[in-house]
């Protein structure tokens, strides 16, 4: 090889590795600072003439009375398309009894008026007092979510569980499953004896229906999300 042939190749070499002094776009900021998928934030706040709280109560272990609850105010959180918060607010005096135990009419046992009145009298519910009861999400892990519950002015941790988000169109329903010892929120007979004959724990059927923020125009499929 001859001095000239060298001496290119040599040359080519060095510019090769010093470079051209251009530097190529830097496309990670743009990649950085896009947001993750499947982080949506939304608040759909509740219907409350289409949402409600069924209760069941049960004395001497084969007997229940059951009935619905509605709501004044409620927020259910969505992060994602799955239950992330809420809080809610219970209708106390806005009451219907469903089970047939009392007919409308009266019985040997009573009434409906009369046993409804009993339950939102100062020996259970003591609504005139309390108007309100309220739930408030602090956790939701898999298909529980932990909460805050107030019942005649008095708060204890508690858990839905079950928990059951469908979304269709501009609409997001969930269920779920709530039940506590009405002892713990004073709920119970004065005198011992008769409290005696009433199960301890209620239990809550939780329906929320509300509008979604995120629907688009038109509705769309449905979209059921099991939280697990």
């Amino acid at each position: 090889m001859n001095k000239t042939v060298l001496l290119a190749t040599f040359a080519a070499a060095l510019l090769a590795s010093c470079g051209t002094g251009t530097t190529a776009p830097d496309t990670s900021a743009s990649t950085a600072t896009a947001a993750p998928a499947g982080t949506e934030q939304a608040v759909h706040t509740i219907n409350t003439e289409a949402s409600a709280v069924n209760w069941t109560g049960t004395m001497l272990g084969v007997k229940s009375h059951t009935g619905i609850l509605r709501f004044t105010k409620g927020e259910l959180a969505t992060t994602g398309g799955s239950l992330s918060g809420g809080s809610f607010t219970v209708d106390m005096k806005n009451y219907t009894m469903t089970d047939d135990q009392y007919a409308p009419d009266g019985s040997e046992q009573g009434t409906r008026a009369n046993l409804m009145a009993h339950l939102m009298s100062a020996d259970f519910f003591d609504a005139e007092n309390f108007p309100t009861a309220e739930f408030v999400i602090t956790k939701v892990e898999g298909n529980t979510a932990e909460g805050n519950l107030t019942i005649r002015g008095v708060t204890h941790p508690e858990k839905v569980t079950d928990i059951v988000l469908t979304q269709e169109g501009g609409q997001v329903n969930a269920t779920g499953k709530l039940s506590f010892d009405r002892q713990k929120y004073g709920v119970r007979y004065s005198t011992g004896m008769k409290d005696m004959v009433i199960a301890d724990e209620i239990a809550l059927q939780v329906d929320l229906k509300g509008q979604s923020p995120l629907a688009t125009a038109g509705g769309g499929n449905a979209e059921t999300v099991q939280v697990d």
